[in-house]
């Protein structure tokens, strides 16, 4: 059984405010006071990096602001404060920040600090995945997929999931995939349907998982490979996708021992493998 695209829920895949640290280090800050913040972050002196951003976030540095948005978000050196968040993504976000044009969608999004507004989250949203924001661009294209406070639009759907994949994200390489596997908005085509599903699935999502999984038992895009489909139902089996589960099932009644133990193994190399 194929398993079904993602619903229209806001995701975050590359979510910057895993933690903040995350957020400076991978970030090159326009104002150079901030580096000495993004120091201070990598030795976790999270006094000195607030006693840095917040005179700046005050006199209107928009990525300050962001940043210091995220402290808050988090309750990182601040106490966690969603409403304070919100402001401060909201003067960042004004000033053209893309991070946080998305960080106010997604709070929209989920009603975090903010009553719940879907027709402002995709405002943010689209303004976000104009600037090339991968996540922006994932979310924008589930609201077209599922109508969300939009015209349900494919085509749409489809450019902002290729320009999420492209990026990496792999809920959008999953939905492109599926795209690509039922012919929606683009010509049926499972060898490039296989492409994303594997994409995504190596990068862990079960769905994906489960649905390359199918595509070696039924041959899809790809040889019968009944090794390679015992692998991915059982790496998504791992992740408790019950689909995957069913499907592993199935092939291992179909294969012997030794084929088996090398479908094992091959789960194993994947986990030691860097993704």
């Amino acid at each position: 059984m194929m398993q079904h695209r993602a619903k229209c829920k806001p995701m975050k895949i590359h979510l910057l405010a895993v933690s903040l640290v995350a957020g400076l280090i991978f970030a090159q800050p326009a104002h150079a006071d901030l580096q000495q913040a993004l120091e201070a972050v990598r030795t976790g002196n999270f006094e000195t990096a607030l006693g840095i951003i917040r005179p700046l976030a005050d006199q209107g540095e928009p990525e300050a602001q962001y940043y210091l948005g995220l402290m808050y978000r988090l309750g990182t050196g601040v106490d966690q404060n969603d409403r304070e968040a919100f402001r401060l993504f909201g003067l960042s976000a004004t000033q053209g920040v893309a991070k946080a044009q998305f960080e106010l969608g997604w709070m929209y999004s989920r009603g975090i600090g903010v009553a719940k507004d879907w027709i402002n989250a995709i405002k943010w949203f689209r303004q976000a995945a104009d600037k090339g924001h991968a996540n922006a661009q994932y979310n924008l294209g589930l609201a077209y997929d599922e109508g969300q406070e939009v015209p349900r639009d494919f085509a749409k759907a489809f450019k902002w999931y290729s320009s999420a994949a492209e990026q990496g994200i792999a809920g959008a390489q999953y939905n492109l995939g599926w795209f690509y596997h039922k012919g929606i908005h683009v010509v049926e085509n499972n060898k490039v349907a296989v492409k994303w599903f594997r994409l995504a699935a190596d990068q862990g999502n079960a769905s994906a998982q489960a649905n390359l999984a199918v595509m070696y038992v039924r041959g899809w895009g790809t040889k019968v490979d009944l090794i390679e489909a015992y692998k991915w139902g059982g790496l998504g089996s791992a992740s408790g996708n019950e689909n995957a589960t069913k499907l592993r099932d199935y092939v291992a009644e179909r294969m012997s021992p030794e084929d088996i133990a090398t479908a094992e193994k091959r789960i194993r190399d994947w986990h030691r493998s860097p993704q």
